[in-house]
């Protein structure tokens, strides 16, 4: 399975490490960051969904979205693996999402009941995906 995080913005060098760390530990799932470039006369949010792939499974990063835990992650990521689908996670900049992505998106949800910096979303995101992943496997990272 593939997932693939999209964004806007270029990010310090921390985050970018953060991120890299993540994305290497996961061994059975390919975490790719995508970052989308400004194109005249187009919205943030319309170059995120024009980056999503036809057969993507679809979920969008919103502060209103359905909060999930850990092990919430996981049971969607063990469905995913299950259909046999690659995922693109949306993080609207510093708007955030519109109408337009949340309605496309199959799942809609929220890391946390705090707001996140767009950028720092990548780290955290990362993170969540890779304790997931070791939630599946058994592995003692998640206590």
């Amino acid at each position: 399975m593939k997932l693939r995080i999209l964004t806007v913005g270029k990010a310090p060098g921390w985050i970018d490490e953060g991120f890299s760390e993540y994305a290497h530990r996961l061994s059975l799932e390919k975490l790719e960051l995508v970052v989308v470039s400004a194109r005249r006369g187009q919205t943030n949010e319309q170059r995120l969904l024009d980056a999503v792939r036809e057969r993507e499974m679809l979920v969008a990063l919103d502060r209103c979205g359905t909060a999930v835990s850990s092990e919430d992650l996981a049971a969607l990521m063990a469905e995913w693996r299950m259909q046999g689908r690659d995922v693109a996670f949306l993080v609207g900049g510093v708007e955030g999402l519109g109408p337009q992505a949340r309605q496309r998106a199959n799942h809609v949800l929220s890391l946390s009941n705090l707001t996140l910096p767009h950028l720092l979303v990548r780290v955290v995101l990362a993170e969540q995906l890779y304790r997931a992943a070791m939630i599946l496997a058994g592995h003692p990272y998640h206590r």
